[in-house]
C-alpha cells in the first residue's frame, strides 16, 4: 500500500499522504478499543442516517461505527490485523476516522482518507504519518496547533479555529477508494458541512481527488457551487454563495510525493494556510515569529 495509484492533481504516492484528522481533543469517540486488540438533496444514499444527526460529537460517534462499505471495511481491519512490523506492539484503531477539531472552527481542512498505518491506526487523521508531521509542522508555525507533531490522539494536540476531516473515512487499498466508496462516503462530510456552517468560513483542499468530492458536498450543503465546477489547482480560490460566503483555497496533498520532490515546499503550504486563516478570520504568526 505505500505505492499507490496517483492522479495529476493528487500525486499522492504511499500510505502516508492520506488525511490526517479536531482541535479541542477526541469528541465524540465511542472509547479507545480498535482492531487487533480486546437527507436532503438527492445524492448517495445514506445509511447510516447522517442527515438526522444533531451535532458533531454525535455525528463523530456514528462515523466511527460505520460498515457501508465491505471492502473498505475488510481492508482497514485486515491491516489492523496484521500490523506493520514497526508498529507490532500497537492496537491499531481499524475503524472509520471522524474529523478533528473543535465543532466552532471556521476554517476546514480536506483531506482524502485515512492513512493505512496511520490514522488507520491512531483514530485520528493525519497522526503518525509523514504526510501529518509535514502538515502539523506547517499549522504550528502559522500558530493554527499546539505543536508540530502528532505522534497519538492522546499526545496533547489542538487545533486553534481550525478542523481537518476528509471525504472517505476508512483507509482505502491502494490509497484508491472507487466512485461508489466515495459517493457513500458523502453524506458524513456534507453533515459535517451543515454542522459547521454557523462558523464557517473557509476551507482548504488538499488535492485534485478531495476538491473532486468535496464540490459536490458543498452544494449538498447548500452553498452554490459555479457551473461548469472550478478546476483543482494550487493556489486556486473559488468563493461560494448562500446561506453564507466560503472560500475555498486548493493546495497540493501533503503526500510524500509531492513533499519529497519539492512540488509542495513547506512556504507554498504555509502560504495556502495563512490566506485562507485570513479568510476564516483567524490570526496567524507572523513570518519568522
Amino acid at each position: 500500500m505505500d505505492r499507490g495509484p496517483t492522479d495529476s492533481g493528487d500525486p499522492t504516492g504511499s500510505a502516508d499522504r492520506t488525511d490526517g484528522t479536531g482541535g479541542t481533543g477526541r469528541t465524540g469517540r465511542t472509547g479507545r478499543t480498535g482492531i487487533g486488540g480486546a437527507a436532503g438533496p438527492a445524492g448517495p444514499p445514506d445509511p447510516a442516517g447522517a442527515a438526522d444527526v444533531a451535532d458533531l460529537a454525535e455525528l463523530d460517534g456514528r462515523i466511527a461505527g460505520c460498515r457501508a462499505c465491505p471492502r473498505l471495511v475488510e481492508w482497514r481491519e485486515e491491516v489492523a490485523r496484521t500490523r506493520r512490523a514497526a508498529f507490532a506492539d500497537q492496537t491499531y484503531w481499524g475503524r472509520p476516522v471522524p474529523g478533528f477539531g473543535p465543532a466552532d472552527a471556521s476554517l476546514l481542512i480536506v483531506g482524502l482518507a485515512p492513512a493505512a498505518h496511520g490514522a488507520n491506526r491512531t483514530g485520528r487523521m493525519f497522526t503518525g504519518d509523514r504526510s501529518g508531521d509535514v502538515l502539523y509542522a506547517a499549522l504550528h508555525e502559522v500558530g493554527l496547533a499546539s505543536r508540530g507533531t502528532a505522534v497519538s490522539a492522546d499526545d496533547g494536540l489542538t487545533l486553534r479555529g481550525v478542523r481537518i476531516t476528509s471525504p472517505v473515512r476508512c483507509a482505502p487499498p491502494a490509497n484508491k477508494p472507487t466512485p461508489e466508496e466515495r459517493d457513500t462516503c458523502r453524506p458524513w462530510l456534507v453533515r459535517e458541512l451543515e454542522l459547521l456552517r454557523p462558523s464557517l468560513r473557509a476551507v482548504v483542499v488538499l488535492g485534485a481527488f478531495g476538491w473532486q468530492a468535496a464540490l459536490p458536498a458543498f452544494a449538498r450543503a447548500g452553498w452554490e457551487v459555479p457551473r461548469p465546477r472550478p478546476a483543482f489547482a494550487h493556489g486556486a480560490r473559488v468563493t461560494l454563495t448562500s446561506p453564507t460566503p466560503l472560500d475555498v483555497f486548493g493546495c497540493f496533498h501533503v503526500s510524500q510525493r509531492n513533499t519529497f520532490t519539492g512540488r509542495l515546499t513547506p512556504a507554498m503550504l504555509r502560504e495556502v494556510l495563512r490566506t485562507a486563516a485570513s479568510a476564516a478570520g483567524l490570526t496567524t504568526r507572523p513570518q519568522g515569529g
